[in-house]
C-alpha cells in the first residue's frame, strides 16, 4: 500500500479528464490505488486502506460506489479519448474485438443475476438429507477491446440487464449482440481510419453487420453452424461445402506470435514467442459464396489437422468475413487476434480482482467494473507515454511493448516505491519535513485507534 497519493507515477495528469470533486476523486484515487496493488482477494476494506494518509471505513467505499454521478457521468470516455490521442496521427489498422465475460456470485438477494448452468434438479438416489447451497449464477458484461496500430489497448464495457432487472427499472431488454452493436455505433477512431471488427460465433448477427456497415468497418467472424446458402428452398447448409473440398488444394498458412505483420498486435507471453516455439500450421480453402441473410461474402474452411487424400474433414471452422483486400494468409493471421480479448478477460479477473466484488446492488457493480477499466486504462496510459518517448533506448522500448497487465503493474509498484522513498528522503533533510512526515504516519491510522488525540 502507499503512503502518499502522488507517488503513483502521473496520477494527477491521467485524472484530469474526470469531472469528479476533490474528495471524489481521493475516493477514486483510493480504490485505483487499491486494484493495481492488492493482495489476495481485492476487497472494500483493502480500497479504505490502500492510501495510508487517506485512511477511510470500508463502508464509506460502498456509499462511493452507490452515488448517482456514476450513472450521469461517464468516467471511462475522457479517458478512452485522452488515450486515442496519442494515435492520432498513426497509420495502420485498428482491431475491434467484441465478446461478453461473466463474474460468478453465489447468493440469491444479487440483483441482475441469472443462472448459465443446467439447473434442472436431479433425481435423488438415497434418503440421506445434504445439504443445500445457494445456486450459482452470474453478471455478464459485453466488452470490446480496440487494439491500435501500435499495440495499445482500449476497453468498452456496456452491463447486460436480465429481463426481470429490466422490468424493475423501467428499460427496454436488449440482448448481447445488440450491445455490442452498440459498441461499434459508438466506437471513436480517428476519422478515415481502417477498422476491422472481430468476434465468435455468437456475435454472428445481423445487427453487429449493420452497424458495421453504418460506420464502414469490415467484419470476420466464425459462420453460424445454422447458416445456409442463398437460393430457392431447400437451401443447404454451408457446411455441406466441406464434402467437395480436396484436400491437396487447401493452403498451408503458419502463424508465429512474435513474428509477422500484426506482431505488434498480439500480446502474448515470453514464454510463447522466441525460435524454438513452433508456429501453429493451419490448412485452408477459400470460397465465395451468397450466403442467406448475409450476402455475397468470402468464405475460409480451416482446419489444424489435415487428413488424407479421399478422408472427410472431422474437425474444421469456416470463417466468414466481407472484407475484400486481404489475402487469405492474412485473414487467417488476423483472426488469431481475437484470443486477445480472452487475455483481457483473464488478466482483468486474475490481476485487478474484477470478480471479487460482494455487493448486492448492481449499481455499486457497475461502478466497480467502471474503476476496474479505469486502472487498466492507467497502465495502458503509462506505457504509451512510454512508446512516445523517444529518449529511451531500444531493449527499454522492447519492454515496454510487450508488458501484458502484470508487467505493468509491477512497473508501476516499482515506481511508486521509489517515489514515496525520494520524498521521504527530502522531507527528512529539513525540521518542517520531519513534521510533515510524522504526521502523515499518524494519518495513517483510524481516529479511533490514534494513540495521540
Amino acid at each position: 500500500m502507499l503512503i502518499m497519493p502522488n507517488a503513483l507515477p502521473g496520477i494527477k495528469k491521467f485524472l484530469k479528464p474526470i469531472p469528479f470533486r476533490s474528495p471524489a476523486l481521493n475516493l477514486l484515487t483510493s480504490c485505483l490505488v487499491s486494484f493495481l496493488m492488492h493482495f489476495s482477494k481485492m476487497t472494500a476494506t483493502q480500497a479504505s486502506v490502500a492510501i495510508r494518509t487517506q485512511v477511510r471505513h470500508r463502508a464509506q467505499i460502498g456509499r462511493f460506489l452507490g452515488q448517482k454521478y456514476w450513472k450521469t457521468l461517464n468516467i471511462l470516455e475522457p479517458l478512452q479519448n485522452a488515450l486515442l490521442e496519442f494515435e492520432a496521427d498513426t497509420g495502420g489498422v485498428f482491431f475491434f474485438i467484441v465478446d461478453s465475460t461473466v463474474c460468478t456470485l453465489q447468493g440469491k438477494k444479487a440483483e441482475n443475476h441469472y443462472n448459465t448452468r443446467n439447473t434442472k434438479k436431479r433425481p435423488q438416489k438415497s434418503q440421506r438429507k445434504q445439504k443445500t447451497y445457494a445456486k450459482r449464477s452470474c453478471h455478464c458484461f459485453v466488452m470490446g477491446l480496440l487494439i491500435t496500430p501500435s499495440g495499445i489497448r482500449i476497453p468498452y464495457c456496456l452491463p447486460f440487464y436480465t429481463k426481470d432487472y429490466c422490468e424493475k427499472i423501467h428499460v427496454k431488454h436488449r440482448s448481447q449482440t445488440v450491445l455490442a452493436a452498440e459498441l461499434i455505433e459508438k466506437l471513436a477512431v480517428p476519422d478515415q481510419a481502417k477498422v476491422l471488427v472481430l468476434g465468435d460465433t455468437a456475435f454472428d448477427a445481423e445487427s453487429i453487420r449493420k452497424s458495421c456497415d453504418k460506420r464502414r468497418f469490415r467484419w470476420i467472424v466464425p459462420l453460424n453452424p445454422n447458416r445456409v446458402l442463398a437460393g430457392a428452398k431447400p437451401r443447404p447448409r454451408v457446411e455441406s461445402l466441406i464434402e467437395g473440398i480436396c484436400t491437396d488444394r487447401m493452403a498451408c498458412v503458419e502463424v508465429q506470435a512474435g513474428t509477422g505483420k500484426y506482431a505488434v498486435y498480439r500480446r502474448v507471453s515470453r514464454c510463447r514467442i522466441g525460435p524454438k516455439m513452433k508456429p501453429r500450421t493451419y490448412h485452408v480453402h477459400e470460397e465465395r459464396r451468397d450466403v442467406h441473410s448475409v450476402g455475397n461474402v468470402r468464405l475460409f474452411f480451416s482446419t489444424t489437422k489435415l487428413p488424407e487424400q479421399g478422408h472427410r474433414i472431422d474437425k474444421y471452422k469456416i470463417l466468414m468475413t466481407n472484407e475484400e483486400q486481404l489475402p487469405l494468409r492474412e485473414v487467417i493471421e488476423v483472426y488469431t487476434l481475437r484470443w486477445q480479448i480472452e487475455l483481457f478477460f483473464k488478466e482483468l479477473k486474475s490481476t485487478l480482482g474484477l470478480h471479487h466484488y460482494r455487493v448486492r446492488t448492481f449499481d455499486r457493480v457497475e461502478s466497480w467494473v467502471k474503476i476496474c477499466l479505469v486502472s487498466f486504462l492507467y497502465l495502458e496510459t503509462i506505457r504509451a507515454r512510454k512508446l512516445k518517448n523517444k529518449k529511451i533506448k531500444d531493449k527499454e522500448r522492447e519492454w515496454w511493448q510487450s508488458q501484458r497487465t502484470f508487467g505493468l503493474v509491477m512497473a508501476v509498484r516499482q515506481s511508486a516505491e521509489q517515489n514515496e522513498i525520494d520524498q521521504i528522503s527530502d522531507a527528512l533533510k529539513t525540521p518542517t519535513g520531519v513534521k510533515r512526515i510524522k504526521k502523515l504516519f499518524e494519518q495513517a491510522h483510524p481516529k479511533e485507534y490514534r494513540a495521540r488525540q
